[in-house]
This record gives C-alpha cells, sequence and structure tokens, in this order.
C-alpha cells in the first residue's frame, strides 16, 4: 500500500499513528506530496480527484481518502481496535469529527494567511475559524475529560493530531492558555511512542 502525505498535515499523522499503534507502520510506502488548490503540485490528483493527503492506495480495491475513511479501512484491516464497540464509539467517532473540525479550521486560517494574495486576505474570516477551533478546544477541556481518560481510541489520535498542528502553525494562539486539563492530557499523549515519533515538520 502507498499513502500520499504531507509530515506537517494533521490528518495524514492520523493514518500514521494509527499504523504506528498496531505495528503496521513498514507495511505502508510513505509518498510525500504537497500543493494546495490553486497549486496542485504533487497532490494525488490521479489517485483522488479532489487532489487532497492522506489517500491511500490499495491492492483490492480503488484509493481510499478523506482520514477518516482510511483510518476506518485500515483499523478493520489490521484490526488495530481504536475504533470501539458501541455505545462507545458515538462518543468516538464524535471526538474525532470534532478534532478534525479543528484541524480543518486550523489549516483554512494558513490558507488564508500564506496562499491567498495578500489584498485578498480577510482577517474576520480567519478569526471566524478561529473561533470555531477555540469552542472545540473548550469542549474538549470542560465536556471530554471523561472520554479522554478511558482507553485510547481514534477519537484521542484526532485530537492530539489537531493540537500538535496547532503547535506547529499557530503556537502564539497559545491553545493551552485557560484550558488546563487539556494539555496536560495532551502531555500525557504525547508519551506514546505512536505520537512523539510522528511530530509534524515542515
Amino acid at each position: 500500500m502507498r499513502l500520499y502525505h504531507s509530515p506537517a498535515s494533521p490528518f495524514a499523522r492520523k493514518v500514521t499513528v494509527l499504523l504506528h499503534e498496531c505495528g503496521r507502520a513498514g507495511e505502508v510506502e510513505l509518498v510525500a506530496a504537497a500543493g494546495h488548490p490553486l497549486a496542485p503540485g504533487s497532490m494525488p490528483v490521479a489517485q483522488n480527484p479532489l487532489g487532497k493527503i492522506p489517500t491511500l492506495e490499495r491492492p483490492d480495491g480503488p484509493p481510499v481518502f478523506d482520514s477518516r475513511v482510511i483510518c476506518r479501512y485500515l483499523d478493520d484491516r489490521f484490526g488495530a481496535g481504536l475504533y470501539p464497540a458501541p455505545p462507545r464509539l458515538w462518543e468516538t467517532l464524535t471526538l474525532e469529527a470534532m478534532a478534525d473540525g479543528i484541524a480543518e479550521a486550523a489549516l483554512a486560517m494558513r490558507y488564508e494567511t500564506h496562499v491567498r494574495p495578500e489584498g485578498a486576505r480577510s482577517p474576520d474570516w480567519a478569526e471566524g475559524q478561529w473561533a470555531k477551533a477555540a469552542r472545540a478546544l473548550d469542549a474538549a477541556e470542560n465536556d471530554w475529560a471523561g472520554h479522554l481518560a478511558g482507553p485510547f481510541d481514534m477519537g484521542h489520535v484526532a485530537l492530539a493530531c489537531a493540537l500538535g498542528y496547532l503547535d506547529l502553525r499557530f503556537a502564539a494562539r497559545d491553545w493551552r492558555a485557560g484550558r488546563p486539563g487539556l494539555a496536560r492530557w495532551f502531555e500525557t499523549a504525547m508519551a506514546r511512542p505512536s505520537l512523539s515519533g510522528t511530530i509534524p515538520v515542515g
């Protein structure tokens, strides 16, 4: 299998973390990809018509894309066990979706400030994206402590990857401020080799 990815992408990192968690990282070739909607560059447009990463080429069917689909596919294929049985599954999927929303908002901010021409940028729009992320961070702090204290699952993976991306691109926003519980959880999560070995760069 081949995974088109970028070491900075929180969505691609979710997949690599899953592979490390189940000890199968060596079975998937990593193919670097870079670009954006205005300049696709080396993004896998032939494998994924949306031109997005991560995209997974597999031997038993067409390419799989969207990080949540890839993670469900690999979790099933390798028996990773990161998606628990219901009813906990619904919390896991919801936390994964919320964490992905944080990453999506941060990525939109990054595009706004680094891809759009300077004269077309909207600081208010970027702040609106941060407001979404901040609400989700507050929810993680105030409403999700019970789940985060439970068995490690894909909700945990997605949240750790989103927080890692905020550290990479928006450290000055200081997401830890006012969220001591979430900060402590993240520090503990980062002790896992799957996360400490995939810290985003770029």
